[in-house]
């Protein structure tokens, strides 16, 4: 049996392009969970280390031990990822 697709949204309050993708998700009925970065910059610090990014959206998408993030902005690029992973 195949493990499920897992996906974490790192995101922060009031942020459009956020909003954008999690929206995207709950259309295409892709479950998710959220890591909120709004006033912890702890956990900036993960995305700094981890992608050598400190801004949100970063989506992670994985399945097993199989796993990719999406660092650049627009659907276009998650729709890419889901793709590849599904």
């Amino acid at each position: 049996m195949a493990e499920a697709l897992s996906v974490v949204v790192w995101s922060k309050q009031g942020c459009h392009y956020c909003e954008e993708v999690k929206q995207y998700l709950k259309e295409k009925d892709v479950a998710y969970q959220t890591v909120d970065v709004t006033d912890h910059d702890e956990r900036r610090d993960i995305l700094d280390i981890k992608y050598g990014v400190r801004y949100v959206p970063v989506i992670e998408i994985g399945r097993g031990n199989v796993y990719e993030s999406v660092t650049e902005i627009g659907i276009p690029h998650l729709e890419k990822a889901l793709e590849r992973l599904q």
